[in-house]
């Protein structure tokens, strides 16, 4: 809780530094701060401090004549040393620029990055940190990238989640010294791949410049993740290959603009719920020594951190100037680099107000709603956090989207038999109106979703009912255990065929529920094809082929399906709505009724689903019928052990019917036309997609 009211800047004063005629503007925020010194930084680790001035609003500035961009920076903050009153001021740690748009060099772990002594957490360290820690580097403005031809609409977007680096790590087309970088991400092989699945909406993992925790790097790990922030304006340094004196803010431009460049638009996963410092006995390289009573969430003493995030800290955006930060922070990312939306991390944490009460009606989501360069932007909240009530699906509101952990758990349990009659199932596939169909709200609401970065891949759930969690080196106790696998009766990889073909059937079937379902899809990278942790379902510190994804192993049949399915959705929008697929007759263009209606479930004997069908617990079957004027799809989910034979309904529902997609082998299903009435055999634990030829016109009304 913040403890003492401090005075803001200024909505029009600029943060940071700015290289302006003749030189390079310093500002920095520290209204507790007695004195403040910038430290200019050589090439040769040689550094001049000047002294800055405060206003009226609590903001140090200094112009530095002939200091232009490439110039590396910090900032020395004096202060009384106060823990009691959330004040750890130790003008000994240089300390970052919180609004650097450019960051270099890497942590000494085993240096003085602490501000404390080793033998308490209140007791000031005055060793100085010089030579431990990153540096603030000065970036010119320049040209942001091309933008989208055509924004991507939340009801065509297919999200397709991965990490930067380990997307390009090993790819074969990939040159070798641009794998794992934004130029990497770039390369034309990599977009074509893209393209090509059909995905028109790339979901990065934090991009935002991060640092390692320091109990990872002690185990000799590091966190690949990323999300650990340490600066909220810089592009992550370590995935340029030009350089980070600034090179990779050019770089990660001209990635924007590749990627826009084929029509897919650019999500970022943030992090503004904590940062990289962790709790007060973490090191100090930025915030907290700027003023840790102002950003971070403190206890009532003061003393402690409010740990809402299971990382040491909380951003505190009940304070002006924290919501401010992140407000300019998106704005910069959007206006600057390019980007197209963002997915916010533990969001929940971001509405807790200064008692740390979850406030669905917070100032940060107003702050949003009425801005005018962010109002448009696609939102996607991680809508919990691990905090009192920080479970929040379902409550954000009609401009949010939001994950969706309901589909995820729901549509594992149907597939491997852990659920009872096929209510629900309906339900998800409508996008889940249960859930987000109220305030206005659309199915775009819900990000539907089987697998994430965290948790197994789509792959590792089919064939592991166990984590594999020893590489990271915690004795296999981090990561989830509840995670609604099935092995397929054996544990781990297998060369026996009849395992394998049918942990690769499972697998489609989750891929295909996924894209025939009403909502946001988001595909983990590398699901498409069969990628595999190896039974790791927390590889967040593995920076090594664990996690990167491997481009020689790959599930012909899963790209291919997925491939198809996604041309399908982006071809028909009747397998796409906006809505929450309302149930009412289609008419002709002369205002008849033709008879069959937008939705209905059918039962496999050809006919409406019936109540006590609805109600039947051993229920693994359902067919999910929709239509527009011109085209109709009936689409059967059977997840029971033995073939359904299922009859095609006839008038007024379709003339004919052919497959267009199905999860089972070639062979198994007809490739010729359908009549009405015929029936069709579904192997079993399949989904089949037949198109519907459907009569556009109603005859006019007999005259007696």
């Amino acid at each position: 809780m913040t403890a003492t009211v401090r005075p803001g800047p200024a909505d029009t004063t600029a943060l940071g530094a700015r290289v302006v005629p003749g030189g390079t503007e310093f500002t920095l925020w520290a209204p507790r701060a007695t004195r403040v010194e910038l430290a200019l930084v050589d090439r040769d680790r040689r550094q001049q401090n000047t002294d800055m001035t405060m206003d009226d609003d609590g903001v140090w500035s200094v112009f530095a004549p002939q200091v232009g961009a490439g110039q590396r920076y910090g900032f020395r903050v004096h202060g009384e040393w106060n823990p009691s009153q959330g004040q750890r001021f130790n003008p000994a740690k240089l300390l970052l620029d919180p609004y650097a748009r450019a960051i270099t060099g890497g942590i000494d772990y085993a240096g003085p990055i602490f501000d404390h002594t080793p033998d308490s957490n209140f007791d000031l360290d005055p060793t100085d940190s010089f030579e431990s820690v990153p540096l603030s580097v000065v970036v010119a403005e320049s040209e942001p990238p091309a933008p989208l031809a055509q924004p991507v609409a939340p009801s065509e977007m297919v999200i397709y989640e991965t990490h930067l680096q380990g997307f390009t790590r090993q790819h074969p087309a990939v040159p070798e010294h641009l794998r794992g970088s934004y130029a990497g991400m770039a390369y034309p092989a990599v977009i074509e791949h893209l393209t090509s699945l059909g995905v028109n909406a790339v979901e990065f993992l934090p991009l935002h410049h991060f640092a390692s925790e320091p109990f990872v790097v002690g185990r000799g790990l590091t966190n690949y993740w990323g999300y650990n922030t340490l600066g909220f304006f810089a592009p992550h340094g370590a995935y340029s290959a030009s350089g980070t004196a600034g090179e990779q803010v050019a770089e990660f431009k001209e990635m924007v603009t590749a990627l826009h460049a084929a029509g897919i638009a650019v999500v970022l996963d943030v992090v503004y719920n904590h940062t990289c410092e962790g709790g007060h006995e973490g090191p100090t390289l930025c915030f907290r020594g700027i003023d840790h009573g102002a950003y971070y969430r403190l206890t009532d003493d003061q003393l402690n951190d409010y740990d809402v995030t299971g990382t040491g800290n909380a951003l505190d955006t009940s304070d002006d100037v924290v919501l401010r930060l992140i407000r300019d922070s998106l704005r910069y990312w959007v206006t600057n680099m390019g980007v197209d939306g963002f997915r916010f991390d533990l969001a929940t944490t971001l509405i807790r107000d200064a008692h740390h009460h979850v406030d669905q009606h917070h100032r940060f989501k107003q702050l949003i709603e009425d801005d005018p360069v962010l109002h448009d932007i696609v939102m996607i909240a991680e809508p919990w956090d691990l905090g009192p009530y920080g479970y929040q699906v379902g409550r954000w509101g009609p401009r949010w989207s939001e994950w969706n952990d309901r589909f995820r758990g729901y549509t594992r349990d149907f597939w491997r038999g852990a659920t009872q009659g096929v209510q629900e199932l309906a339900t998800r596939l409508c996008g889940s109106s249960d859930i987000f169909d109220h305030s206005g709200r659309e199915a775009t609401a819900s990000v539907n979703f089987v697998t994430a970065h965290d948790g197994f891949t789509l792959r590792d759930l089919v064939t592991y009912d166990l984590k594999h969690n020893e590489a990271n080196r915690e004795r296999n106790r981090d990561g989830a255990d509840d995670n609604r696998s099935w092995n397929h009766g054996y544990e781990g990889e297998t060369d026996v065929p009849e395992i394998n073909a049918a942990r690769q059937r499972t697998a489609r079937n989750l891929m295909a529920t996924l894209l025939l379902s009403a909502g946001v899809p988001m595909i983990t990278a590398g699901d498409e094809f069969g990628r595999t942790q190896g039974g790791n379902n927390n590889a967040y510190c593995q920076d090594s082929p664990v996690s990167w994804l491997d481009w020689t192993d790959t599930w012909a049949d899963q790209v291919e399906l997925t491939r198809s399915l996604l041309k399908l959705r982006a071809e028909h929008p009747i397998l796409r709505p906006v809505g929450f697929r309302p149930c009412h007759e289609i008419v002709d263009p002369n205002g008849r009724g033709l008879g069959r209606t937008s939705v209905t479930w059918f039962a496999e004997t050809g006919t409406p689903m019936a109540i006590e069908q609805w109600h039947d617990l051993g229920r693994r079957s359902l067919g999910l019928y929709v239509s527009d004027l011109d085209t109709g799809f009936l689409i059967f989910f059977h997840a029971g052990d033995t073939p359904l034979d299922v009859t095609l309904p006839g008038a007024p529902w379709a003339r004919s019917y052919t497959v267009a997609a199905h999860t089972g082998l070639p062979d198994e299903l007809p490739a010729d036309r359908l009549s009405p009435g015929s029936q069709v055999a579904v192997p079993p634990r399949t989904v089949v997609v037949l198109k519907a030829e459907v009569t556009r016109w109603a005859p006019p009304p007999r005259i007696r």
